[in-house]
């Protein structure tokens, strides 16, 4: 058996057109979606992420705000420039990239952010909105697996959904998503961890296998049943096995377990470029004044 191959970049095409759609609409109403993004230091990899976000959103009409601090800026700085856009009215998105200097407390700042435009979906009212069933602000790659596994025709109603990982930014989001009632949910939903016990017997228990564990390889042929949905969350840089002084991206799957699953998605090309189409989504969303809907997957949200 060889797994089908995912395609995350085919799908968050789609909807970057939608995205463009409403965001056109929003114009034409005298609303430009307009998404802040603050950064504190100069990580690489967080300026990377940036940019690949603005180039992304400039993509689709929504205009980019970047707000930059030195690593070794006075928190209260940080607080006041956070307040200061959850104030401007013409910003409707406000992220917050992560990680953080040493001395800047990441919950006290993201709990700053105003909940109607927390488009990252970290904020405890959207967290709790999420727990609850209710229309919230969904941290994107979660939100993006949701509508990448929908998207290619495949319901979790009734199945069981394995998530290796318990983060607040994939794993326990992700879990409560799959369970909830309604389209996209209605999974019986095993939330696995480092402390769990023998995880495999219980991945190879899985119809889909979501693996967020932040490992690279963690998940074996051994552990996915034959013909499982994999969805690979992971994204690991490793030195390359067959180009001295180069590296490669990995996830948290091993290639072979291509050999066992059903459908599987690529490391990179798979679930990244969703993570950015839902933060469009999101920041459109939220420029309509419209939390997220993720049950709502499969025709373009209303524009306002």
């Amino acid at each position: 058996m060889t797994a089908r191959r995912i395609d995350g970049k085919l799908r968050a095409e789609e909807i970057h057109r939608e995205v463009a759609e409403r965001v056109r609409a929003l114009r034409e109403r005298g609303v430009q979606p307009t998404l802040a993004m603050m950064r504190i230091g100069e990580d690489p990899a967080s300026v990377i992420y940036l940019r690949k976000k603005s180039e992304a959103s400039e993509a689709v009409g929504v205009t980019t705000r970047e707000v930059v601090l030195p690593a070794d800026a006075d928190p209260e700085t940080a607080r006041k420039a956070l307040l200061d856009l959850n104030r401007d009215p013409g910003v409707h998105g406000v992220l917050l990239q992560l990680p953080l200097p040493p001395g800047f407390d990441a919950t006290e700042l993201l709990d700053l952010i105003d909940p109607a435009k927390d488009v990252d979906g970290f904020h405890p009212v959207n967290v709790g909105r999420l727990v609850r069933g209710e229309p919230a602000f969904i941290p994107c790659t979660p939100l993006g697996v949701l509508y990448l596994i929908l998207r290619e025709g495949i319901d979790p109603k009734g199945k069981v959904v394995a998530v290796l990982g318990r983060s607040n930014v994939v794993g326990r989001p992700m879990a409560n998503l799959l369970s909830r009632k309604g389209e996209g949910g209605d999974a019986t939903v095993i939330l696995l961890h480092t402390r769990s016990r023998n995880p495999g017997q219980w991945t190879r228990q899985a119809d889909i296998l979501v693996a967020a564990a932040g490992a690279a390889g963690v998940v074996t042929p051994d552990m996915v049943k034959p013909g499982a949905v994999v969805i690979d969350v992971g994204m690991h840089r490793i030195p390359h096995p067959e180009k001295p002084g180069k590296s490669k991206l990995v996830g948290d799957v091993a290639p072979e377990v291509a050999e066992v699953a059903g459908a599987l998605t690529p490391v990179p090309g798979g679930v990244g470029p969703m993570t950015v189409a839902m933060l469009l989504r999101n920041t459109a969303d939220a420029a309509a004044g419209i939390p997220t809907r993720p049950l709502e997957i499969r025709d373009e949200a209303p524009t306002g």
